[in-house]
């Protein structure tokens, strides 16, 4: 009798002790997230939607899942990588699944909670609304939602991951786009040599042709790519010569209004350095071609920018020597810990 009493006591022990064990191992502990003070405020109430590691491991093992196109292979990393400020390096159109190719090139992901416009034309404006783009899009990932939450379903890793990281704990479209939203919302950068310039931290010291070109920069292209972001999150005619084969119309194929044909998003300048090609098309290779243009190829094409114009004349004045120091300060930008930090990547 006193051999089974002492059994029963071990095991009621041993049990809670594995219990208070799961409890911590698996707490949905809530992150603090910091906004950089060289940041403006975020564009979210992050109350509705609380940031915690669960989630955000949820975000990540979505993005990063193959399973999620009909393919078995296209993930949301597969256009988005993250050495290259997950961008799609060197396609000038995202490429998908059955070999498809896109029009437009794959923007970069980061700093997407400052943000509340995405895509070239706008055509989500929601952080936990535009992963549905790219995910049904036939060809990007060609994915079916109704067939992404039975895999999920039927996954068990999913299934402990939902469970952890929602109270309701179910697997639907709802939770999978607010934990993609949440990844997304991590994946900020805010730590290249010029943002310790600004919070005057150590290893800021920019040098007198950087700084020159953000002198450069302040007179001839802040307007647009405002703020810290370097986004003003405007849609803009940039006079870009229309390229016949596609004639993609931009912002206008939302809205459906006249004053918005060959409008596309200021994109944000953050790690310009790693994320050729550049234009919505992809038409630039390096960063000299794009102030060629700005200089020189500005083409008078319907609703061009008020900016580019000046009383006839078209483009952004800039002397070779003018153009030399805006690339070595745009070269600043690049945030060497954003694109290794492991806690964005695949593995």
């Amino acid at each position: 009798m006193k051999k089974t009493y002492f059994g029963v006591l071990f095991l009621f022990l041993f049990l809670s002790c594995t219990s208070d064990k799961d409890d911590t191992e698996y707490q949905n502990i809530p992150i603090e997230y910091q906004v950089p003070s060289n940041f403006p405020p975020l564009a979210y109430n992050m109350a509705d939607n609380p940031l915690t590691e669960k989630e955000f491991e949820l975000g990540k093992k979505i993005f990063y899942d193959g399973r999620l196109a009909s393919d078995g292979v296209v993930s949301c990393g597969f256009c988005h990588i993250q050495e290259d400020a997950f961008t799609h390096h060197g396609h000038t159109f995202s490429h998908g699944v059955g070999d498809g190719v896109g029009v437009r090139n794959a923007p970069p992901i980061q700093n997407m909670a400052y943000q509340t416009q995405f895509f070239w034309d706008g055509a989500a404006d929601h952080i936990e609304l535009l992963s549905m783009a790219p995910i049904s899009n036939e060809l990007e990932m060609n994915g079916n939602i109704i067939e992404i939450i039975n895999m999920m379903k039927n996954d068990s890793a999913y299934k402990k991951l939902y469970k952890q990281a929602f109270t309701n704990g179910e697997i639907n479209s709802e939770n999978m786009l607010k934990a993609l939203a949440q990844f997304m919302t991590i994946l900020t950068s805010s730590n290249s040599r010029f943002d310790k310039y600004r919070r005057n931290e150590s290893g800021g010291t920019l040098t007198a042709q950087e700084l020159a070109g953000y002198a450069v920069f302040n007179q001839k292209c802040a307007s647009c790519h405002a703020t810290d972001i370097f986004t003003d999150n405007s849609f803009r005619n940039n006079g870009l010569p229309i390229n016949p084969s596609i004639n993609d119309k931009g912002r206008y194929r939302v809205t459906g209004l006249d004053e918005d044909k060959y409008k596309f998003k200021v994109p944000s300048l953050r790690n310009i350095e790693k994320t050729a090609p550049y234009m919505h098309d992809g038409r630039f290779y390096t960063l000299e071609a794009v102030l060629d243009h700005y200089a020189s190829g500005v083409a008078q094409t319907q609703n061009l920018d008020t900016s580019l114009n000046n009383s006839g004349t078209l483009g952004i004045p800039l002397s070779q020597t003018e153009k030399t120091q805006l690339i070595a300060f745009l070269k600043t930008l690049t945030d060497t810990e954003f694109l290794t930090n492991p806690k964005f990547a695949e593995f």
